[in-house]
């Protein structure tokens, strides 16, 4: 089990309300600046250390919160990476200014292609402006940012336009990227197969960019997790619980968050109670999940391994032909 990533789910609030997301939990109690600042210090003094992710909801809903992770965590030389996830409605020239300037930072946003497909599924709650008109806005500021990673969600709608969409977030100037489809969610046999169509035009962008000597980056070649899009590791949920998977983040899931709790902030768990509750997790989902949707979930993650596998010929010779250069 990864426990050398930590995740603190901020909050469990969101202004949007996306079709496909079923993490946002009206009424839940948001982390504290000083949960946030124990969590950090548990992670690195009984786990080591590693990677953190800053995960909701949407965090930049507390704003507050998430500075005061990433400030703590500049006093901790075993935090490596700490990435914030948004849908970016909350990002601000100041943020940006920030994050240019903070080495450890990743900032993720999530963003579906073209602003016809990204306003389809992402609703916004009233008096909320539109996610893809205000990251667009920014794009000046936030190209000069170092590490950003665009999150291209795939739904089964849209997957026949998924390298379309692809297509259209490079024409932005991003160049690093994570795919990911719709897990969780029931997918007929011919959405599986424009999923299949999409990911082979992807490959084909990508191939042609890196025989070009052209930056493209995808996460998805360099994570590997057991679980289908949920995290594997220390995951602090919004209300202080300790969980070796954020599962429990989905709402059609709410029953496993006492099966999965190992513990809280002020009764933290061993690595190896965290372990033997990871190993359940897989076997948890799907006796709880219908049928179908496991099987969607299933067939899904294979067409996404089917998609680096045959990227990472490409992406060797890609990285000789760099070394040979530098």
């Amino acid at each position: 089990m990864a426990t050398n990533t930590l995740i603190l789910t901020v909050t469990r609030a969101c202004n949007l309300r996306c079709v496909y997301c079923p993490t946002v939990k009206d009424g839940w109690p948001s982390l504290s600046e000083a949960d946030v600042v124990r969590g950090l210090d548990l992670f690195v003094d009984r786990f080591g250390g590693g990677d953190v992710k800053l995960f909701g909801g949407e965090p930049l809903l507390a704003p507050d919160i998430v500075r005061a992770a990433l400030e703590h965590a500049r006093t901790l030389p075993t935090i490596r990476r700490m990435y914030l996830s948004t849908n970016g409605l909350g990002l601000t020239a100041d943020w940006l200014d920030y994050l240019r300037d903070y080495p450890k930072a990743i900032l993720t946003i999530s963003l579906d292609g073209k602003p016809e497909d990204n306003r389809k599924f992402r609703r916004a709650n009233d008096g909320v402006g539109d996610a893809y008109d205000h990251v667009v806005s920014l794009l000046p500021e936030l190209l000069t940012v170092p590490r950003v990673v665009i999150t291209q969600t795939i739904p089964p709608t849209t997957a026949g336009r998924a390298a379309e969409n692809f297509a259209h977030l490079r024409s932005l100037g991003f160049w690093r990227f994570n795919l990911l489809p719709g897990y969780y969610i029931p997918w007929k046999d011919e959405r599986l197969a424009d999923l299949r169509t999409g990911f082979d035009g992807i490959r084909a962008q990508i191939v042609d960019a890196w025989a070009k000597g052209e930056r493209l980056y995808l996460r998805n070649l360099f994570t590997l997790q057991p679980t289908p899009f949920f995290n594997t590791g220390f995951i602090i949920d919004a209300d202080r619980t300790i969980h070796p998977s954020n599962v429990g983040l989905s709402g059609s899931l709410d029953e496993l968050l006492d099966t999965t709790r190992v513990g809280d902030l002020d009764h933290p768990p061993s690595n190896d109670e965290l372990e033997a509750k990871a190993a359940t997790i897989n076997d948890l989902l799907q006796r709880s999940l219908p049928p179908r949707v496991w099987q969607s979930t299933m067939a899904v993650d294979a067409e996404l391994t089917r998609l680096c596998r045959s990227l990472y010929p490409a992406y060797r010779r890609y990285r000789a032909a760099r070394q040979a250069a530098a």
